[in-house]
């Protein structure tokens, strides 16, 4: 069967998802700094599931349905306090540091974000959609490759509207891993694009990635700088990160154990 492969860059591409058949697609999500990485980290380090919401009242519900939920998110890159929500400080900001074993081992977290989190529910309707960083790019490519889907989309966070160098790094990490199997099929000219830029950067990708706008703004917060290092790390994790369809994220094998329960 022919293969397809594209990258989406920008906000306003995968806003228009709703408007494609995504039925065949595998969706992989990009948000290098920070929430792809968070996520990973926080799974990697013991937490079961992650619900991964727009906005901040979502987050709120979800803690007043199932009390012992952690709560963590940003708005303009640091953590929600009180004053956004009305009085609940959230427990956890958006930085991998803080999703520590001690932290998160054992616990369910309610995350939002501000462009993360947008992406992976405009994925929702796609066949399959994983998460993607540096942190667990080899464990993703391996997936992808036993299972060979005939359609991968990898879509880029972005920042507010605009495309994000360092997503579009990542996205091009995993098509140079990826090119062998895809690049002989129908591979579209942002695909082509991603690959080259990450074969330009890819001797010092942490230099690149610092050069980034989101670089930049975290390399200027002395709380914050150690995430541009931390997010840049090659398969830190060796694990399959999905978002399944009742809309939580969690490892690939917790996920396979959950529709074994269901029977589905």
């Amino acid at each position: 069967m022919p293969t397809t492969l594209e990258v989406l860059f920008a906000p306003a591409e995968f806003a228009r998802l709703g408007q494609r058949d995504l039925s065949q697609t595998v969706c992989v999500v990009f948000d290098v700094l920070r929430a792809t990485s968070t996520m990973v980290t926080a799974l990697g380090n013991g937490a079961t599931a992650i619900a991964p919401v727009a906005e901040i009242p979502e987050a709120l519900g979800i803690r007043q349905r199932q009390p012992e939920v952690l709560l963590a998110g940003e708005r303009d890159g640091v953590r929600i306090e009180g004053h956004l929500t009305g009085g609940i400080g959230f427990d956890l900001g958006n930085s991998p540091r803080e999703f520590t074993a001690a932290r998160v081992r054992g616990r369910t977290i309610a995350i939002t974000t501000t462009n993360g989190t947008r992406a992976l529910r405009a994925c929702a309707p796609a066949a399959a959609v994983l998460l993607g960083s540096f942190l667990n790019l080899r464990a993703t490519t391996d997936l992808i490759e036993r299972q060979h889907p005939s359609h991968l989309l990898m879509v880029c966070s972005g920042t507010l509207e605009q495309a994000a160098y360092e997503d579009v790094l990542g996205a091009g990490a995993l098509c140079e891993l990826l090119w062998p199997r895809y690049g002989g099929g129908a591979v579209a000219d942002s695909a082509h694009m991603a690959r080259r830029l990450f074969r330009l950067a890819q001797d010092d990708v942490l230099a690149a990635v610092a050069q980034s706008r989101n670089g930049r703004r975290l390399m200027a917060n002395p709380d914050l700088r150690e995430d541009v290092p931390f997010c840049v790390q090659r398969d830190l994790f060796g694990l399959v990160v999905e978002m399944g369809k009742d809309g939580w994220v969690r490892t690939r094998g917790s996920q396979d154990e959950a529709r074994g329960k269901t029977g589905n």
